[in-house]
C-alpha cells in the first residue's frame, strides 16, 4: 500500500465499485483503532453485527441505509452516523455508496 501520510489525496478515488460486492480498503490499523474506506455496489450490504467499540461512519458518496439497533438511518454524501459499541447495526446500500468507517478501540 502507498504511504498516505503528510501528504493530500482523494478519500472517495481512493477505491473503485465493483459489481455485486462490498471493497474495502483499510487506511490505518492501529491498537487504538482503524480507519477503513468501503465501496458498496447498490443492493450490497454487511448484515447485523456488533462490535466492542464505538465506531463513526461517515457516507463520502451516494446513500446508504444503516440500522443501529432495529432503527433505521438514511444517510447521503456528507453525513455521518455515530454507531455505539456492543449495539446491533447493519449497512445496505440504497444506491452505490462509498463510506469511512472510523473504529476507536481505546
Amino acid at each position: 500500500m502507498e504511504k498516505l501520510t503528510s501528504q493530500p489525496f482523494n478519500l472517495a478515488g481512493m477505491l473503485d465499485y465493483q459489481d455485486g460486492s462490498v471493497v474495502s480498503r483499510t487506511l490505518v490499523d492501529r491498537p487504538q483503532g482503524t480507519v477503513t474506506l468501503f465501496a458498496f455496489d447498490k443492493g450490497e450490504g454487511l448484515s447485523e453485527h456488533t462490535a466492542p467499540f464505538d465506531a463513526m461512519v461517515q457516507v463520502l458518496e451516494g446513500e446508504a441505509e444503516i440500522t443501529i439497533s432495529g432503527k433505521g438511518f438514511e444517510l447521503s454524501g456528507g453525513q455521518m452516523i455515530i454507531i455505539p459499541a456492543n449495539e446491533p447495526h447493519a449497512l445496505r446500500a440504497v444506491t452505490k455508496y462509498k463510506m469511512l468507517l472510523v473504529m476507536v478501540k481505546s
